[in-house]
């Protein structure tokens, strides 16, 4: 992985210690585009930098490039929708959410038109500084009444919500996992399921919640803890809304404390979640948040991003241990 520099636009980092799929989120669509003639493409002119080249060579008629405008671009779709269309569309997180969020919540949620917005770069994922990492993007999805929400793991998850979101009702928000992905669940046996979470380490009284990128971090935290005599279990949700509210409660009422890892900020994303289940279920734990502080974080390569801001592997084992030594 590259440390010293942020990288360009068009150069992705490369997949240190596992498998890694080139562009999940195109060949999922793909997929989805042979068994639905009634998919579109739209793109507010980030078409190299979110993997639509495959779909705009083989689907020219169905691909719409509106240029720099996201507004324009997020109405177009929900035009296309009323005529029977379904409509994939592509952007930067900070684009679809901050410049075009009351268009996606009017034009499409509202009239529960099949838009499917796909986000790349969320959050730390890029290393642009505040301009451009969405780090609140999931809060403010999941404020939309009847938006579906979803941050996947890895290239697994990443395909599979690419090749099935045209078959699900209404608009969605996903961020999007672009270029060389990880592959951290096995496809053959990894099934992604909205409004279902997973429990995919059971082992120990500190039960870990994360979603997204942070999985994968994860899943390397707690074997270095389990190295160090500390067992713990994983909850991964790639769903946050609809959320697995009583999968959640369910996994709490089998560990002592919880640690809620995500590449958010920490209010309205999924430690807001967690805390709103256990309130609503009247169970008690306590609750470790590991998340983006209240800042605009700054430029940088993604290692060094990850690390400044209490998110790379070594930072949660050493919060995690401090925790538990304070107890």
């Amino acid at each position: 992985m590259r440390e010293g520099r942020t990288l360009a636009m068009s150069e992705s980092e490369a997949v240190v210690g596992r498998d890694a799929v080139r562009a999940p989120f195109s060949q999922g669509m793909m997929r989805a585009a042979e068994h639905h003639p009634e998919l579109v493409l739209l793109t507010a002119d980030l078409g190299k930098y979110t993997d639509t080249a495959d779909f705009s060579q083989r689907y020219p008629d169905r691909y719409f490039n509106v240029g720099m405008a996201e507004q324009a671009m997020v109405m177009a779709a929900a035009g296309l929708s009323k005529v029977g269309k379904v409509a994939y569309c592509t952007t930067y997180g900070t684009f679809a959410t901050r410049r075009a969020y009351d268009f996606l919540a009017i034009a499409c949620a509202h009239s529960n038109e099949r838009v499917k917005m796909f986000a790349g770069n969320p959050a730390l994922q890029s290393g642009y500084g505040g301009t451009h990492q969405a780090n609140e993007d999931l809060a403010l999805m999941r404020a939309i009444p009847g938006m579906t929400v979803l941050d996947p793991c890895d290239a697994t998850e990443m395909m599979q919500i690419a090749e099935q979101a045209a078959d699900w009702p209404g608009t969605m928000y996903c961020r999007l996992l672009r270029a060389n992905v990880p592959v951290v669940f096995d496809p053959a046996t990894h099934k992604l399921e909205v409004g279902r979470g997973h429990v995919v380490w059971g082992d120990g009284d500190i039960g870990f919640v994360s979603t997204g990128s942070m999985t994968e971090r994860v899943f390397d935290a707690v074997a270095q803890l389990e190295r160090q005599g500390v067992g713990a279990s994983i909850f991964h949700t790639a769903s946050l809304k609809p959320f697995d509210h009583a999968g959640l409660v369910e996994f709490a009422g089998s560990v002592k404390r919880l640690v809620v890892c995500e590449n958010h900020v920490a209010s309205g994303g999924l430690a807001s979640l967690v805390i709103e289940s256990l309130h609503d279920a009247g169970l008690q734990r306590p609750v470790l948040k590991i998340a983006i502080p209240d800042t605009f974080t700054s430029c940088g390569s993604h290692a060094f991003l990850l690390d400044r801001y209490g998110l790379s592997t070594d930072r949660i084992v050493t919060r995690v241990g401090s925790w538990l030594e304070a107890a």
